[in-house]
């Protein structure tokens, strides 16, 4: 990004309140098994109701701890991003780019929730500005996503992402390290489906077990079903992150290893507590000690 902008670049979150229809009854009820919106967006998103509200807000948040940049991204971020239709997408999209510290937007959404119709609008504003997609895609297996009540299948997945790639925009993907029934073996042969993708970008995140979710009560009943079970720590994340970046087409930036969320919303975590920078650093001590780097396993098929 710095190379694409110029200089530090900075995500400012967006809340735009557009739902998801994994919960209104389009695909399904209840929303995926490990899902609990009020974990994924920063506090500012809740305070304000309008795009260029929140975006000053965030401006000021990010002021307030000595963060600035030289370009600002607004991120559609909570939610599904494209579920609306193009005019009222358009109105969202302009809003936050026609504020003054605005370069670019990166809209997140689901796979299911694309059409031509609005990748075309993506292709417009990407002729002036920066423009990126980022699909929730969570697990490349299909009894993954059924088990957690995700409502599309990885093949939705990639043909999403294929039909932006068409459109010369940048696209990124996001996984969640951990889900039931996945072994660590399983999370690693899963990389060579996630290479095939062609992406540009991608977030890993340990699974986090919120509380009031069913994944919750999956959790408490079945916890012999989570890789991430009683006796699995920091250090065996690391490792599990370490061999999939080894097995990663080194052209995917990788922009995330860990999530964050309110301690008082968690009912499990594998990293006991330990903040995704401290656990960055980890991460890359260890890289350099072990003369690793990314793709260094990769095996092209």
């Amino acid at each position: 990004m710095r190379q694409r902008l110029g200089g530090r670049v900075q995500k400012l979150a967006i809340d735009a309140e557009l739902g998801c229809p994994n919960r209104d009854g389009t695909a399904a009820y209840g929303g995926c098994t490990f899902c609990l919106g009020e974990a994924f967006s920063p506090s500012y998103c809740r305070k304000a109701r309008s795009i260029t509200e929140q975006i000053d807000l965030a401006l000021d948040f990010h002021s307030s701890r000595g963060r600035s940049a030289n370009s600002y991204l607004a991120y559609f971020q909570s939610g599904s991003n494209t579920y609306a239709t193009v005019e009222h997408l358009k109105s969202l999209y302009f809003e936050a780019l026609s504020h003054p510290a605005i370069s670019g937007i990166i809209v997140g959404t689901r796979p299911d929730c694309i059409n031509s119709d609005i990748l075309q609008l993506l292709d417009e504003i990407s002729q002036r500005h920066y423009v990126a997609v980022e699909y929730g895609i969570e697990s490349v297996y299909d009894t993954t996503l059924s088990h957690v009540n995700r409502c599309h299948d990885f093949s939705t997945a990639v043909a999403a992402v294929t039909a932006t790639k068409a459109r010369n925009i940048d696209v990124g993907a996001h996984f969640i390290l951990g889900l039931p029934y996945e072994s660590r073996e399983a999370i690693i042969e899963g990389i060579r489906h996630i290479n095939a993708l062609s992406i540009d970008f991608i977030k890993f995140h340990q699974l986090q077990i919120y509380t009031s979710t069913p994944m919750a009560k999956e959790w408490e009943e079945h916890p012999e079903r989570f890789l991430f079970s009683e006796g699995f720590d920091c250090e065996d994340y690391i490792s599990l992150i370490i061999d999939i970046i080894r097995r990663l087409e080194p052209t995917i930036a990788i922009e995330r290893i860990a999530s964050e969320a309110p301690r008082h919303l968690i009912a499990h975590s594998p990293l006991g507590g330990v903040r995704p920078d401290k656990l960055r650093d980890m991460l890359v001590k260890r890289m350099h000690d072990g003369g690793f780097r990314q793709g260094d396993l990769l095996i092209r098929e």
